[in-house]
């Protein structure tokens, strides 16, 4: 069960299929090696006893005979051991031997270090290719996916589950195929030596098996629901990150402690609850390995007793040598199976994102027209489908190439999902929208949105430079183009003011800059594509009124020729709008120019009064 959701992940052992199969090798090799170790020790122990004399006044002639059951590397140095060195030179058959289990040993470590140099290196290799395909994946969702998850799962996964998958890609798998490797070469010698000796000492195994399948099935589950709340607790860290201005301003840091802490305090206890349960593992394993040495040394010794041709000293040394090799790798199964669980639950969870699918997807054979500017927009009815807000109802608006249009009114009424269907953020769900007589779903996403430059509502600077931000989408710019564009937005005089001026840091999401900075840094960053279509959000509302009057003056020039959309709260009376667009409820109330909408005395004129009125009170107190 754990393994189906793991099968994602065999595309990246496929692609690593040489450095794989080298590691299983060198895996097999060094376990070879290892192996080989017991069979030279239980050799020199029946020399041993035979140089010792006899053991019940008997003569002890049993060692030569044993040989045939060695492995052929070493029968051939007993053959060469027995060949140079005479009954004599017993201290230097000794030494051999002593020197012949080092050779072994370094032999066998230097295929370990061969073994992790190919397999942890390529889990590493797996954990980078993982990161960056749910990287690209989260690129290619669409909005409706973000807001209905929190940044926190999103980082979550890419970090801590990811981390989780390359334990399985890299040291369980190792493990697992070093414990095959071992199991299987010390069961094929110790059956050779002595199959029933061997039943023996593996009778406590099955005991160990069953342990292991009931531990496993509790730690999975367990595993899964851990992850979760290691989301939770993440996505409550990087609120508190993001939001300490309100935290600080509303003095409740004391009170987000509490909430982090109650979060803390449930995902401790359930990372402890697993702890203790996977604690049975290892006192469980050390029994049984204990248990299995001591069945090896009482029933070799009576075999010995009532047959010393039979069960020699030296096999008894044999089998108690294997069983201690045995005691990591058997050990190591508890922590294999627990890493495997709780990859599965990690790959499970990473599956859920990796298998969701943009709603907002290219067409088979998409168009990539160069745009002129002509929007039309016809009966377009829109529902968020995370809230089911129906943002707009039968909207059409027919906006010709090089106009300038001011979308008006109130908060809720409908005016950022224009500008967000117009980029294809989402689609509607009924009506069409073109551009210059294409359908906008039909174009190519990346082309349709590198023609049209957005500065959203909700500004956002990324931790980089301030040329780094405003260059942002244009890698090419140069500084006379940033300079441009920074004097268009109205900026420049106060970017030249800072010391480091535009290569000045602005921090996580520009927390060192005004909010009217940031936003006419975010104009600048639109301006410098210089396109042919550009939308403004509400671009505006954190700056004073000189500052305002400066920039509509630069707008106005700059985007003389181009189709412009301005989405506002407030009437901007300084700038000439080929259209003006009053918006209620998701619908158009009203359409004209600044003259005709007054003359209506509607919804336009009622709401320019008021702002009239309010800008009076200010300067009243001014």
């Amino acid at each position: 069960m754990a393994l189906k959701h793991l099968k994602a992940v065999n595309k990246y052992f496929l692609k690593y299929k040489w450095r794989f199969s080298l590691g299983i090798v060198f895996v097999i090799v060094s376990n070879y090696f290892g192996i080989l170790a017991p069979q030279v020790t239980g050799y020199i122990m029946d020399k041993v006893q035979i140089k010792m004399g006899s053991v019940g006044n008997e003569p002890q002639v049993y060692t030569k005979s044993y040989s045939k059951d060695y492995d052929p590397l070493v029968k051939a140095f007993i053959h060469q051991a027995e060949e140079r060195i005479n009954a004599h030179d017993f201290i230097w058959l000794v030494m051999v031997c002593g020197v012949t289990l080092l050779a072994l040993a370094v032999l066998r470590g230097l295929f370990m270090f061969f073994m992790r140099q190919t397999i942890i290196v390529m889990s590493r290799l797996i954990e980078y290719d993982q990161k960056n395909e749910v990287y690209l994946h989260y690129q290619r969702l669409d909005m409706a996916f973000y807001k209905e998850h929190s940044t926190g799962d999103l980082m979550s996964r890419m970090a801590e589950d990811v981390s989780r998958v390359r334990t399985y890609t890299g040291p369980a798998i190792m493990y697992f195929i070093n414990l095959v490797a071992l199991i299987g070469l010390s069961l094929f010698y110790m059956f050779q030596k002595s199959w029933e000796l061997t039943l023996y000492v593996l009778a406590p195994l099955p005991v160990l098996a069953i342990t292991i399948y009931i531990v496993n099935t509790i730690i999975h589950k367990k595993s899964e629901h851990i992850q979760a709340q290691l989301s939770t607790l993440t996505t409550n860290a990087q609120e508190s990150y993001s939001g300490i201005r309100v935290i600080k301003s509303f003095v409740q840091e004391r009170a987000m402690k509490q909430f982090f802490d109650r979060n803390s305090e449930i995902y401790k206890q359930s990372a402890v609850n697993l702890a203790k349960i996977e604690a049975i593992y290892f006192p469980s394993i050390s029994l049984l390995i204990g248990l299995s040495t001591l069945l090896t040394i009482m029933i070799g010794g009576l075999y010995h007793i009532q047959n010393p041709d039979g069960i020699t000293i030296g096999t008894i040394a044999e089998f108690v040598v294997y069983i201690n090799m045995l005691t990591f790798p058997v050990s190591s199964i508890g922590w294999v199976a627990s890493n495997v669980q709780r990859a599965s639950a990690s790959q499970k969870r990473l599956n859920e994102f990796l298998d969701t699918r943009p709603n907002i997807n290219n067409v088979a054979h998409p168009m990539a027209p160069g745009l002129k500017g002509h929007i039309r927009f016809e009966q377009v009815d829109f529902t968020y489908p995370h809230t089911g807000i129906r943002a707009l109802k039968n909207f059409s608006l027919d906006i010709p190439k090089g106009h300038k249009i001011a979308i008006v009114g109130r908060t809720g009424s409908g005016k950022t999902t224009v500008a967000q269907l117009l980029l294809r953020m989402y689609d509607p769900g009924q009506g069409k929208i073109t551009i210059d007589g294409a359908a906008i779903k039909e174009m190519e996403l990346h082309s349709l949105r590198s023609q049209i430059s957005y500065v959203p509502q909700d500004v956002f600077l990324f931790s980089d430079s301030i040329a780094g931000n405003i260059r942002f989408g244009m890698d090419e710019a140069t500084e006379e183009q940033i300079r441009r564009a920074a004097r268009n937005a109205g900026v420049e005089k106060e970017i030249a003011a800072f010391p480091d001026g535009y290569q000045t840091l602005v921090g996580e999401r520009g927390v060192t800059l005004s909010g009217g900075q940031k936003q006419r840094i975010s104009i600048a960053r639109a301006m410098i594509k210089d396109p042919g279509i550009m939308i403004f959000d509400d671009c505006l509302s954190a700056v004073d009124a000189r500052t305002e009057k400066d920039i509509l003056e630069n707008l106005y020039h700059f985007l003389r020729n181009k189709t412009a959309i301005i989405i506002t709260h407030r009437i901007f009376s300084l700038f000439t709008f080929d259209m003006i667009v009053v918006m209620d409820a998701g619908e158009i109330v009203e359409k004209g120019t600044h003259e005709e909408l007054l003359a209506l005395n509607a919804h336009y004129a009622d709401m320019y009064r008021q702002q009239q009125l309010h800008e009076r009170e200010l300067k009243e107190e001014e």
